[in-house]
């Protein structure tokens, strides 16, 4: 589409319409400006397209050729290929959320955003072919509108650079069905073109009627042609809607064929001689003459106009959230009858001036070359047509997705996984999978542990291994084999956080590590458990004194201190507490009884060694364990007796054997020598307050009980 004459690639539009086919050829210069070269207007010679619907190919595909025929004598030239709208009555939108959280806080990128964006497109996919199984017809998604972006749950203009737990959009997808497609091409090609660019009427005219600086207001935009009246809305500087009606400008005229009894193509020609003239003669079926004044065809067709504007404005309303616009563009030739706009702002409840034609307005930057062109609402989507094609080269492309012949609307961003999408494959195939999460709980808190990641889909573009994400072009060759899932989550008890492998207890002034003890639904387990969905784990930090005993292999004797305090076999021993295990029953030691003789005098049928004892059970962590004296006398227990325990030095200690406590019973159960000075001054707190050796003590205290230099 090159000629010399002109200094910029030639643009070739069609509007083809309910009533006639309107060609547009011209370019952009350097100034941004659009210049019209050459136009023509069809009308059909028949209904062969009816509420934007092409019903008859061969004709239109004639008349096509009739405009084709025209633009290139008027510009001397060959046109091969042109840019098309398909009609919004046929349009299908859903609005849809989607949101991606990242497993850690994430700076987002351009492949996040894409990500998230194909996730929505997925989803109103998905509401689509829910909402339309019973029809069976396929539905290609021609585009979409990005309406909010979410960073955290609140709205932000961009996303990309920002850091994010959580991304989300609010987008508008588009689609339009197989057949009206098919309907398109069909009729172009019969023509002899090729389709350079496919874009929606609705979104051509509002390209133009709308720029983007008037978008941050809630304007709606109605092109009202012949068939349809296609409505797009606007807010927050987003299109927030597209909508329809199949009523416009043909049931204007065919009030006329009724009221005045003509045939359909004479009473178009009354309905455009209201727009210049005073006076309308013409001739009925009877072959009858008439002469009518403009004043009374408008009278005579007000109720149609009145049952096309108010289905308009219930439409706007709906779109719009229950809610009227601020203001109201309307363009395309049904809507210049007298009355129209009048009518459309009285049931949308806006003053008068709110709702205006848009022609020579917003065709500002359009020149027309031709002489005796005036701009007009009827020539907006026309040109809007053809400005499409600077902002969105696109086309259908066919390529083979693992054997199947499938049909993409090209918006030269295509990659292999809008190729998926269209199949139907599952978004969740083409990315790695994560094996089955395991749920539980430990000491009471909810746990789950999250499955091992599989392996991404294995992709291949004409036998070649690649990426879901690589660029795609006509006759392509997709093979496409599913994700993997990952290992379903496996969890050993040993591995849990809150699991430390042992427990250390001082023995006979020794440490010894005992396993910890965890419970599962009531049954004691090791550490090598595998956890399984549903388990209720509790940890205990804690042994009993017979538990001790009974792993140490040794037997329960009587004197056996915990913390200095005879202890019973039900005793709780927590962590750093000290045990003092007696070598023989019978005896009560002070440091003095100690002497070369000790040796000789343990009981000769002993036969166990607390040294080897202790060694047997954890020889990676005690070397050499030492079977030590006791050094403190057995306190006796009279009386009412209530157990208390509190923390000294950050460790444990429980007092028995006494109603009530003093700071100085401490030393009764805590090995603190008094007699030996370790510094210049004793410290001596309780609960972090400086105390003296009489004050009273209780269960919880803390206590801190040292020498300071």
């Amino acid at each position: 589409m090159e000629n010399k004459r002109y200094p910029e690639h030639l643009v070739y539009g069609l509007d083809i319409g309910t009533r006639s086919i309107v060609g547009t050829v011209g370019y952009r210069d350097n100034s941004n400006q659009f210049l019209v070269v050459a136009q023509c207007v069809r009308e059909h010679e028949t209904r062969a397209m009816m509420d934007g619907q092409i019903h008859d190919i061969g004709k239109v595909a004639e008349t096509i050729l009739s405009v084709t025929r025209e633009l290139e004598k008027q510009t001397d030239c060959k046109l091969t290929e042109v840019c098309i709208a398909a009609a919004g009555r046929v349009l299908k939108t859903v609005t849809v959320d989607a949101e991606y959280e990242f497993p850690s806080e994430t700076t987002v990128n351009e492949e996040h955003i894409h990500s998230l964006d194909l996730i929505g497109v997925e989803k109103a996919y998905e509401t689509l072919r829910s909402d339309m199984q019973e029809d069976k017809i396929n539905f290609y998604c021609v585009g979409y509108s990005v309406i909010h972006y979410y960073l955290n749950g609140y709205t932000i203009g961009k996303l990309e650079g920002h850091k994010a737990n959580r991304i989300g959009t609010k987008l508008l997808a588009t689609f339009l069905p197989d057949e009206v497609i098919d309907g398109l091409y069909s009729a172009v090609e019969r023509a002899g073109l090729q389709v350079a660019n496919l874009t929606l009427e609705p979104i051509a005219a509002i390209n133009v009627a709308i720029p983007e600086k008037f978008r941050l207001l809630n304007i709606a935009m109605v092109d009202v042609g012949a068939g349809t009246s296609d409505i797009s809305i606007t807010k927050d500087g987003s299109i927030i809607a597209y909508g329809m009606i199949p009523s416009a400008g043909d049931e204007i005229t065919e009030a006329i064929v009724q009221t005045y009894l003509v045939e359909f193509k004479a009473a178009e020609t009354i309905k455009l001689s209201c727009l210049k003239k005073k006076k309308i003669t013409y001739k009925d079926i009877m072959g009858l003459s008439h002469k009518i004044t403009t004043e009374e065809v408008i009278e005579n067709v007000s109720e149609a106009v009145r049952k096309i504007t108010k289905s308009i404005a219930e439409r706007i309303i709906k779109l719009n959230g229950d809610k009227a616009v601020s203001a109201v563009f309307v363009v395309g030739g049904g809507g210049k009858i007298p009355g129209f706009i009048t009518s459309l702002a009285e049931y949308l409840g806006l003053q008068k001036d709110r709702v205006a034609l848009r022609g020579e307005e917003v065709l500002g930057e359009v020149t027309f070359l031709q002489e005796g062109i005036k701009k007009d609402p009827l020539l907006v989507t026309p040109i809007g047509i053809c400005l499409n094609f600077y902002d969105q080269s696109n086309n259908f492309i066919f390529v083979h997705v693992n054997g199947e012949r499938v049909k993409l609307y090209d918006n030269n961003k295509l990659s292999i996984v809008d190729a998926a999408i269209q199949i139907g494959f599952p978004n969740e195939k083409l990315f790695p999978r994560r094996g089955k999460a395991l749920e539980f709980t430990i000491n009471g808190s909810k746990r789950m542990a999250r499955g091992e990641l599989g392996e991404a889909a294995l992709v291949k573009l004409n036998g070649e291994v690649t990426g879901i994400s690589h660029r795609i072009e006509q006759n392509d060759k997709i093979e496409i084999i599913e994700s993997t899932v990952g290992r379903a989550a496996e969890v050993e008890v040993g591995k849990l956080p809150e699991y430390k492998s042992t427990i250390t207890f001082v023995l006979n002034d020794k440490h010894i590590s005992c396993p910890k003890f965890v419970e599962v639904n009531g049954e004691l387990v090791s550490e090598f458990y595998k956890i399984k969905d549903g388990d209720d784990i509790q940890i205990r930090n804690y042994y009993t004194l017979g538990q001790i005993l009974e792993f140490m292999d040794l037997p329960f004797r009587d004197n056996i201190l915990v913390n200095h305090v005879v202890a019973a076999k039900d005793e709780k021993v927590y962590e750093n507490f000290n045990i003092q295990y007696p070598i023989k029953d019978e005896y009560t030691y002070t440091e003095n009884q100690f002497d070369d003789s000790f040796e000789d005098t343990r009981d000769e049928n002993l036969s166990y060694n607390i040294e080897e004892k202790i060694a047997d059970v954890t020889p990676s962590q005690v070397a050499e364990v030492m079977a030590a004296e006791l050094k403190t006398p057995v306190v006796e227990r009279t009386g009412v007796t209530n157990d208390i325990y509190v923390s000294i030095n950050r460790e444990p200690i429980k007092l028995s054997g006494k109603e009530k406590y003093i700071f100085v019973d401490v030393f009764d159960f805590y090995p603190f020598d008094l007699t030996k000075a370790g510094g210049s001054e004793l410290i001596i707190t309780l609960n972090g307050e400086k105390t003296d050796f009489t004050h009273p003590i209780k269960d919880s205290d803390i206590i801190e009980l040292y020498w300071k230099n």
